[in-house]
Order: C-alpha cells, then sequence, then structure tokens
C-alpha cells in the first residue's frame, strides 16, 4: 500500500509544473507560449523569467523529484521491484500531467531531483551529471535534444553496468525513455 500511496504522491508532485507558475505569477508570462518548444522547463523558466524565477523554478523542479523519493525511503524497500512506479512517477506526471494535460515538460531537472532523492545512492546522479557536462562543454552535442537523448541512452547503459540495485536501474531506463520520447516528440513538432 505504501508503494502506491508513493506513486501517487510522486506522480501529483511532478504534475505541478513550477517552471510554468513562477514565470506566471512573478512576470506574468507563459513559458509555454513564448518560447518555440513550448516547454515548460527550467532553461525557458531562466531564458523568459529571468535570473530568480528561473532558480526558483529549478530548486522547485529538483525538490518536486527529490522529495517523494526522500520521502519514500523511509516506508518502502528501494529493492524492490515495487519502488520503479515510485522513482518514474514524478517524472511521468511532469512529463504528462494531470493538472496541465498534454502540456508537460520534458523532464530533465526532475530527473535530477528524483536522482538526488535516490541518496545515499549517489552513483546515477554522478553518471547524469558527467554526461551533460561532457556533451555540454568538452563534447558539444547540438541542439540540445540530441544532446539529452544520448546523455539518458548513455547514463541508463552506465548505470546497468554500475549500480546494483535491480530496481534502480530500471527506475533508470524508464526515467530515460520518458525523457528521450519527450525530446524525439518535440523534435518531430519543430
Amino acid at each position: 500500500m505504501n508503494y502506491i500511496f508513493f506513486t501517487i504522491l510522486g506522480f501529483l508532485s511532478g504534475s505541478t509544473l513550477f517552471a510554468y507558475w513562477i514565470p506566471r505569477l512573478m512576470k506574468g508570462i507563459d513559458i509555454r507560449v513564448l518560447p518555440q518548444d513550448h516547454n515548460p522547463g527550467v532553461a525557458n523558466a531562466f531564458t523568459y523569467g529571468g535570473f530568480w524565477p528561473g532558480l526558483l523554478s529549478l530548486i522547485c523542479e529538483l525538490g518536486k523529484g527529490a522529495l517523494p523519493i526522500l520521502l519514500s525511503q523511509q516506508f518502502v524497500r528501494v529493492d524492490s521491484l515495487l519502488f520503479v512506479p515510485v522513482m518514474v512517477a514524478p517524472v511521468f506526471g511532469h512529463a504528462f500531467p494531470f493538472f496541465h494535460h498534454e502540456k508537460g515538460g520534458k523532464a530533465i531537472a526532475v530527473s535530477f531531483g528524483v536522482l538526488i532523492g535516490l541518496c545515499p545512492e549517489v552513483r546515477p546522479l554522478f553518471y547524469l551529471i558527467v554526461f551533460y557536462l561532457l556533451f555540454s562543454l568538452l563534447i558539444v552535442i547540438r541542439p540540445h535534444a540530441l544532446r539529452s537523448m544520448i546523455t539518458f541512452a548513455l547514463f541508463t547503459t552506465i548505470v546497468f553496468f554500475r549500480v546494483d540495485t535491480f530496481s534502480i536501474k530500471i527506475g533508470c531506463l524508464c526515467i530515460s525513455l520518458i525523457v528521450i520520447a519527450k525530446h524525439l516528440a518535440a523534435s518531430q513538432r519543430s
């Protein structure tokens, strides 16, 4: 029963699009209308809302992924396959939000938040950070959608080889599939 509760909590948390609401409340702008990609994400909150709305959006988007996972670990076993939906729920909620049908984001920031919530298991978070930095700073891949798809594919691959907990491996795979699917869909629309 705890797994169901935390899956629902994570989905509802993920469905709250802070990167949409914060610029709207602070600046009166709709970041789903202004940018070409119509993505209610942190990058657009920074670009169109400015530094403070962007920073607050980033903190909230990370938190909505991290908090349900951190809380759930007090009541459920991470090594159970029933933990996979708990882990995936905030990302799925952001990509396909209950409150904003078909207006979800690409789920990058919330994915980082979920991985932060896995503490003390920090390797998945570390791998995702390393691949994003590698393909953003050293081996620059453009456009951003391609960089994100390659990053999440390689992140999942290394998690399968380097992380012992099977449920975390499957959770990372599911998260990557959601992020890649959202980027593919956005690429096909533009």
